[in-house]
């Protein structure tokens, strides 16, 4: 009695156990599977860090024209030694020295763009301390203003304050296409999840239909209404549905790895996705699309940066060499004491000026060279620039040519499918009756198994050719509005 109770109380407990066990069903449709990939993948958080470097660089750029603030110092120079000492009848001693020098300094500086100059404000202040003698000494530059000029230069600041702002730009747009570049990714990765489901799906209906089939002829069989042949053929059906269907569920496993890893799921849910067959009514011409990519795309400005580039290689080898110069000038005060309050009662004027140049007198054709290598370089980029727009816009019109086409094309595959999915119940509600051979149910269900996989991939060629044009367009055709981020 007490093995019979124990016996029944498994069997009421074994689906709930089961139940327990089995990983819960997640469904999920195509658009939250691009909406997790662009949110939590491993692939958005490097996207998401290249953005932010760009952003900080492009801070860091901005603080390079503005004014500088530096205290420095020497604090403290202790020096403990022997010395040779000149004699004032010219003879050299040695005697011990016990010294100490300290300096601070407080400067301000400021960069002149427009001509690539600097200008500065400096205050200084030295202590000297002579512990052998117990004396201690002052000197010092309360304010000192100056500027520092370069002629006739290269003026790497103002061509810096051209390109970099261009360089931010692509920077953001480039983000925009790699956040799109995910969604295309990820709407692969979904329907290769999807035609793995499917073909589950169909092995599973498959072996089950067989199957039924099967025992069905066996029972024509044995009544002699059917030949052994045409028994031994469903039985073969059968063992192939069944190599199937365990093919295709290695293959789905494989690919809903696949996606998981991707989008960054660390769950151990099972996933259904579903068939996404609403398509965006928008029409989209060629003319639209390729003024909207070179509206939002990075292309234009990356071209524009290019040929600044060039031209400031150009300029820089025209500057480097000429005739150079540089102006320093100075004006300010200055004072000694010892006392630190002295430097302040009444200091002198300090000034100074200085003008440097270089002019290159023989140099056996080395400027002329520098000069026409960039010049050269400078046409090789305007000509491949050139070629690289040329390319980017057959891409487009490509891509909405393709858009187009498989946007047609979902019509005739669902209709296709739906066409050989009732052929084949007819099929095999005729087989069943006798009035079609064996050979005609199995081309009915090869028909609407490929029929089935053919809407599955027509889905996932235009989905993808759709994300693909979002991202060679920046702009969502669907909301008519291009696309954009908050990158504050």
């Amino acid at each position: 009695m007490s093995t019979k109770f124990c016996l029944l109380f498994v069997i009421l407990l074994l689906p709930c156990v089961q139940g327990i066990a089995q990983p819960a069903t997640r469904q999920l449709g195509l658009q939250e599977v691009i909406a997790l990939a662009q949110e939590q993948s491993a692939v958005a958080h490097q996207v998401e860090t290249s953005r932010e470097n760009s952003y900080w660089q492009w801070r860091s750029f901005k603080s390079d024209y503005k004014p500088q603030l530096k205290l420095a110092g020497i604090l403290p120079d202790f020096s403990r030694t022997i010395n040779p000492v000149t004699q004032p009848d010219g003879t050299t001693e040695f005697k011990p020295v016990s010294i100490n020098n300290a300096e601070l300094g407080l400067s301000m500086s400021q960069v002149i763009s427009a001509t690539g100059g600097t200008i500065f404000v400096n205050s200084v202040m030295q202590r000297f301390d002579d512990f052998n003698s117990n004396q201690t000494r002052y000197n010092g530059n309360p304010a000192i203003i100056g500027i520092e000029q370069p002629l006739f230069a290269y003026n790497d600041l103002a061509w810096a304050k051209k390109i970099e702002p261009l360089r931010y730009q692509e920077s953001q747009r480039q983000y925009l296409e790699e956040r799109e570049k995910i969604a295309v990714t990820a709407t692969k990765l979904y329907f290769d999840l999807l035609l793995a489901q499917t073909n589950q799906s169909i092995a599973s209906k498959n072996l089950a239909n067989n199957d039924t089939l099967y025992q069905i002829a066996d029972e024509k069989y044995k009544l002699g209404r059917l030949s052994k042949n045409d028994l031994l053929q469903l039985r073969l059906a059968v063992l192939n549905a069944e190599l199937a269907m365990a093919q295709a569920a290695l293959d789905q496993q494989t690919a809903a790895l696949a996606l998981k890893t991707y989008i960054g799921m660390k769950d151990t849910d099972q996933l259904q996705l579903k068939t996404p067959e609403e398509v965006p009514a928008t029409i989209v011409t060629p003319d639209i699309a390729l003024a909207e990519a070179r509206k939002n795309r990075k292309e234009d400005i990356n071209f524009r940066r290019r040929l600044l580039e060039a031209e400031s290689e150009v300029a820089k080898a025209k500057g480097d060499n000429g005739l150079n110069a540089n102006l320093f000038a100075t004006f300010g005060l200055t004072d000694r004491g010892s006392n630190f309050t002295d430097i302040y009662r009444t200091p002198d004027n300090q000034q100074r000026a200085r003008l440097g140049f270089s002019m290159p007198i023989m140099d056996w054709g080395r400027q002329r060279s520098i000069y026409k290598v960039a010049e050269m370089n400078r046409q090789l980029v305007q000509y491949t620039v050139d070629q690289d727009e040329a390319t980017f816009e057959q891409a487009v019109l490509t891509q909405v040519n393709q858009y187009n086409t498989l946007k047609a094309r979902i019509t005739t595959t669902a209709e296709a499918d739906a066409i050989a999915q009732e052929r084949y119940d007819i099929a095999k509600n005729t087989f069943v009756i006798g009035r079609i051979s064996i050979t005609d149910l199995n081309i009915a269900l090869s028909e609407k198994d490929q029929a089935r996989r053919a809407h599955i991939t027509s889905l996932s060629e235009f989905w993808k050719a759709h994300y693909n044009l979002r991202q060679l367009t920046l702009y969502d055709f669907e909301q008519q509005q291009a696309i954009m981020a908050n990158f504050e």
